[in-house]
């Protein structure tokens, strides 16, 4: 029994880089499919790294796509204005760098929301079978740490995960729209570390003057490990560029 509940400084190092490991997954798929393919419709991705992508988000974050792509849009309709579901200057940095999962929860929930910014967003079967079922992801990612780790560390390593996750997206609706250089007059700012852990998202301010972008970096040493992604998958024929779009007018 014991041997459940204990476990090595060996297998507590392979646990917690295995959690860092989910969480740059978990950034990459954010940032390449819900990000800039599916919310500004910046990039077209093949439909078999499509499905990879909305699996590994469903897996490791049970975010729904769908409602996650009218929260952002939204953001850039109003943002840092009123009508912004998580800017810091509406609602206060705390509250979001701290609280962002609750203000993303309460406008996720509004079907308003929901139906005025995805109409160009269907719900495919895998939608409405499965992708839309968040806690069955989470379920599952759980089983799978608790399979591999026991349940005392794998439950640890999907804590952790989770935690890093929400922290790392609130720091980009927060810290990134507070502190940091500017390249633009707009409200977002560049956090270059930030970056580095979020596959670009830091890179905020030069994301907000070219939303309909998929390359977020502007100078040469602005890291955007997304845009290097989707670099790849066009050079073997697994991602297009697609024209900029007006969505959620």
């Amino acid at each position: 029994m014991l041997e459940w509940v204990t476990f090595s400084m060996r297998e507590f190092v392979i646990a917690m880089i295995c959690v860092f490991v989910t969480v740059q997954i978990s950034s990459l798929c954010t940032t390449v499919y819900l990000h800039r393919a599916l919310s500004h419709r910046a990039v077209t991705l093949h439909p078999a790294v499509e499905w990879v992508m909305r699996f590994l988000i469903w897996l490791t974050t049970g975010i729904d796509a769908r409602a996650w792509a009218a929260v952002h849009r939204k953001h850039h309709k109003f943002s840092d204005a009123e009508g912004d579901p998580h800017s810091p200057y509406v609602h206060g940095f705390w509250q979001i760098q701290l609280g962002n999962l609750h203000y993303y929860r309460l406008e996720a929930a509004n079907p308003e929301t929901i139906d005025r910014y995805t109409r160009d967003i269907p719900r495919d079967w895998w939608e409405r079978n499965v992708f839309s079922s968040t806690w069955a992801g989470n379920a599952l990612d759980a089983a799978i740490w608790v399979i591999a780790f026991g349940p005392v560390l794998g439950v640890i390593g999907v804590l952790l995960h989770f935690a890093l996750y929400i922290f790392l997206n609130s720091s980009i609706n927060g810290a990134a729209h507070w502190i940091g250089y500017r390249n633009y007059p707009n409200s977002a700012r560049n956090l270059w570390v930030l970056a580095l852990l979020t596959m670009g998202e830091g890179l905020h301010n030069n994301h907000h003057e070219f939303p309909g972008s998929s390359r977020f970096s502007q100078r040469w040493w602005e890291i955007d490990a997304g845009w290097y992604t989707i670099a790849a998958l066009r050079a073997f024929g697994l991602a297009k560029p697609t024209p900029s779009l007006a969505l959620g007018d």
